[in-house]
């Protein structure tokens, strides 16, 4: 079986794994993004983002589509499948040690289409681990082996978090992840590319506790800071964008 099969194959089935079981908890939500400073393509974006993400007794799930449209109408789409499995449940053992919570087999399938032909599917595997870690609603850290249709395989980082504080009666929730790859070189030069790191944070007021105690509509900003970015050396982005997002 090749490596991209068998991928496949270990995401399909812990997916699965949602078809059979109610979720401990899930949530579903909307993001509308508006920013004027990206870097390659457009300087001007438009983002509706579409998240979903679950707990099963064996496995978590997240999943995000964003449609981006350019200043001149060019339309990409790019979405991020990420199914783990934990090790925990499975083995009926408690895999917890210091900030370590629990221990995961992860996976991510992300895909992309856009008006340029630049049309892929990569699928990464590996490891991940839950944190406990003191103020956060949640963190995690995930590491990768990454099998890429159009550019070199490579290796990636994956820290996720979210910190939620009161100023006063208001709530806020800071939260984001941080994407950290290798630099590869290829026989085929156009395969190559240099190390990248995305750093991007959403920074939001509850607005809808306004509206009633169990709305949750933010308004804030996205700040993402891209350097390298798509693997293009000297391709820095560092831009902030308005945010508005509600969850159902």
């Amino acid at each position: 079986m090749k490596l991209t099969q068998l991928v496949t194959a270990c995401t399909l089935a812990t997916t699965a794994t949602f078809t059979q079981a109610a979720p401990i908890w899930q949530d579903f939500s909307l993001t509308g993004l508006y920013g004027e400073n990206y870097e390659i393509v457009h300087d001007q974006q438009s983002t509706l983002t579409v998240e979903y993400a679950a707990k099963v007794k064996y496995a978590d799930v997240f999943f995000f589509m964003d449609r981006m449209r350019g200043g001149d109408d060019n339309k990409v789409t790019y979405f991020e499948l990420a199914p783990r499995l934990s090790l925990s449940e499975v083995s009926g053992k408690k895999l917890s040690v210091g900030p370590i919570k629990d221990v995961l087999i992860a996976t991510t399938w992300e895909g992309n289409q856009d008006n340029f032909g630049n049309n892929f599917d990569n699928f990464l595997y590996g490891i991940g681990f839950d944190l406990a870690i003191p103020y956060t609603q949640y963190a995690s850290v995930n590491f990768y082996r990454a099998s890429n249709e159009k550019t070199a395989d490579d290796y990636q980082m994956t820290i996720t978090y979210a910190v939620p504080f009161k100023l006063g009666s208001e709530d806020f929730l800071v939260d984001g992840f941080l994407d950290w790859s290798t630099a590869e070189k290829d026989s085929n030069p156009a395969q190559s590319h240099a190390s990248e790191l995305n750093w991007t944070t959403q920074y939001k007021w509850n607005a809808g506790k306004h509206i009633s105690p169990e709305t949750r509509l933010y308004l804030g900003i996205e700040h993402s800071i891209w350097n390298n970015k798509f693997g293009a050396s000297g391709q820095d982005e560092n831009n902030v964008s308005a945010l508005v997002k509600y969850h159902f």
